[in-house]
Parts: C-alpha cells; sequence; structure tokens
C-alpha cells in the first residue's frame, strides 16, 4: 500500500483506545481520540474548539499541525479524521490541563521510539505483536496462525500493488470478494454479526476461520500471479 493508505492500527493508553495509521513513514494520531484519553469530555469537538479559542497560538497553525488521514470509523468504514505526529501532539497536549498529560507524553515518546526501531529492525514490530498477543491471553496456537495470517495478507496486498492498486476503497472491495466466498459475509458484515466496532476482525477469529482467511488469501495470490490479473471477481472458492 501506499506511504498514506496505512490501514488503521489501535494504540491503548490507560484504557482508552486511540487510532493511529502510518503516514510518511511515522505515526499519526487522531486528535479527537488523543483528547479524548486526556480530558474524559463528553463532547470532543467542543473541547477542540475551545482549545483552539483559548490558545491563540496553537490556533494559528492548526492546519500545519493537522492532516486529514483516513481512519477506520465506529461504523466500520474508512473516513477522513484530523491526525498530528508525534511532535504536533506534544504541542496539543500544552494546551490541555490534565494529569494524564505527562504520563501520556512518555507514553507517545515510546511509541514513536518504537517506531524508529522497527524501521531499522522489521523484525522488532513481529515479535512486539506476538508479545502483544500473548499479553492479551491468546494461546500460542492461535498466535502462530495469526502472525501467519498477517504475513499471508502482507504477500497478497504486495502483489495487488504490483498490479496497480493505489486506492484503499479498491483494496476493501478486493478483500470484501474473498470474505464473501470464504464466509458468504463481507468483512463489515462479519463485524456486526460479532458484535464488533472498531476492533480487528481478525483478532476475533477462531482458529479454523483464521484458516479459511489465509486459505482464501493464499489462493488469490497463487491465481493472481498465474493468470497476471486480478482475480477476486473470478475466484471460484
Amino acid at each position: 500500500m501506499e506511504k498514506d493508505k496505512q490501514p488503521t492500527q489501535i494504540a491503548v493508553f490507560k484504557g482508552k483506545e486511540i487510532r493511529k495509521t502510518l503516514h510518511n513513514n511515522e505515526w499519526w494520531f487522531s486528535i479527537s481520540d488523543v483528547i479524548a484519553a486526556l480530558t474524559d469530555s463528553a463532547d470532543v469537538k467542543q473541547y477542540i474548539k475551545k482549545m483552539r479559542n483559548r490558545d491563540t497560538e496553537l490556533n494559528s497553525y492548526w492546519g500545519t499541525i493537522c492532516t486529514p488521514l483516513k481512519l477506520i470509523a465506529l461504523d466500520g468504514k474508512m473516513r477522513k479524521a484530523n491526525c498530528a505526529n508525534t511532535e504536533g501532539i506534544f504541542r496539543i497536549i500544552q494546551s490541555i490541563p490534565s494529569p494524564k498529560a505527562e504520563p501520556f507524553k512518555r507514553w507517545l515518546a515510546k511509541v514513536g521510539y518504537e517506531r524508529i526501531q522497527e524501521i531499522e529492525d522489521p523484525e522488532l514490530a513481529t515479535k512486539r505483536t506476538r508479545a502483544l498477543y500473548k499479553a492479551k491471553g491468546y494461546p500460542d496456537d492461535w498466535i502462530e496462525k495469526r502472525m501467519r495470517s498477517i504475513a499471508i495478507r502482507e504477500e497478497l496486498t504486495d502483489e495487488w500493488k504490483n498490479r496497480g492498486v493505489a486506492e484503499q476503497k479498491d483494496y476493501a472491495i478486493l478483500t470484501a470478494e474473498i470474505s464473501k466466498a470464504a464466509f458468504g459475509l463481507t468483512p463489515s458484515e462479519y463485524k456486526k454479526l460479532k458484535g464488533l466496532e472498531q476492533q480487528n476482525l481478525r483478532d476475533h477469529m477462531n482458529d479454523l476461520e483464521l484458516i479459511f482467511s489465509m486459505l482464501g488469501e493464499a489462493s488469490t495470490t497463487e491465481i493472481t500471479r498465474n493468470r497476471n490479473t486480478l482475480c477476486c471477481y473470478i475466484m471460484n472458492f
């Protein structure tokens, strides 16, 4: 995928989920999620408005700090949201009187540093993902399948990219076709069936579901290579 077409990931600060995505090879965070985590505000939009009115300096270069990037919304669809990188979030935090500000700065610095490490050593990302699943209580055999499914998915999306797929919506359409072939449901329909919102669907699949997902995507990759075409629509699963 293109650098600014990365899927949404979820980071957690003191039990609060904060959406993040890779843009220009660094993490960008949802500003509204950060403010919600630091203030517990019931109306984040109003809080941002008042904060900008209060801090005229921040308001003057708000457009420089913020970049609209596509993140997964509560309805499961990709929608643009104002995001900021680590430097921008640090500046925004200066305008938030919250006892959580200092712990959040340390957390944010750690997340940013980990990204630098992962660029230098890509295997670290895999190790951290594996450790995260382990900490969440997933069994080892499930973790192995999940890590394998991630690798197969990356191989498939790389193949699509080589065939000229560039837009996020195109990846979504192609993925939906594979999901319908494997499960009879699109990913959004499947998430609704499982009662999920922002959560990653595959993190809530059992072993058999992961195996079917891997089989569908691995088969699609192989057929795409052999036929030199995007084949999700003609795939006979």
